[in-house]
């Protein structure tokens, strides 16, 4: 494996440990990690055509395995897709991919980006932190963990509300101190 590709697995490894399970950003993210069912997978594609086809391999490889030996993917783009807003547009064409395979209802895709930005909200602001990764992210889930990762849950939407207060009361000096110096 290229020495990019590995770096960045690596620094997301790190991202997944201390802000995604270490800040309980993601009360589902714990238990797939603990087991060793969350793969990492580095793209270094470029254009769109390019990242699609290495997403259908990441999906294939997906469906490919029990959900006990592989529970979810991250597949973490290394050159493409930097732009926050052309990484968004992708976002939207993965999930059309999605569909075109048949596979609503069986797969979804989150996404993580290092300028993620919710609709109305400054570019600096602390909630964006939630959604910020080292690299640009496509997350690969199966839909029957997540209904049952939700089903467990007494409020799955009070996750959303709660992250945003934690990361308020961390702050951008907190967030910071996350991360060791490089």
């Amino acid at each position: 494996m290229p020495q990019l590709e590995q770096t960045a697995i690596a620094a997301t490894r790190t991202w997944l440990e201390r802000a995604v399970i270490g800040l309980n950003l993601c009360p589902f993210a714990r238990a797939p990690y603990l087991r060793s069912q969350v793969h990492f997978a580095a793209s270094a594609a470029v254009s769109e055509e390019d990242l699609l086809t290495d997403l259908v391999v990441e999906i294939e490889a997906l469906l490919d395995k029990s959900p006990e030996q592989r529970d979810t993917t991250l597949l973490i783009l290394t050159d493409g897709l930097a732009d926050f807003a052309s990484f968004n547009a992708f976002v939207a064409a993965a999930d059309a991919l999605l569909d075109a395979l048949g596979l609503e209802g069986v797969l979804q895709i989150a996404s993580f980006h290092p300028d993620y930005q919710f609709a109305d909200t400054a570019p600096d602001a602390i909630e964006n932190y939630t959604n910020r990764s080292p690299y640009p992210i496509l997350h690969l889930l199966r839909e029957d963990s997540v209904s049952r990762a939700v089903d467990a849950m007494q409020d799955p939407d009070e996750i959303y509300q709660a992250n945003i207060e934690r990361l308020r009361a961390l702050g951008h000096s907190g967030w910071d101190r996350l991360w060791p110096r490089r």
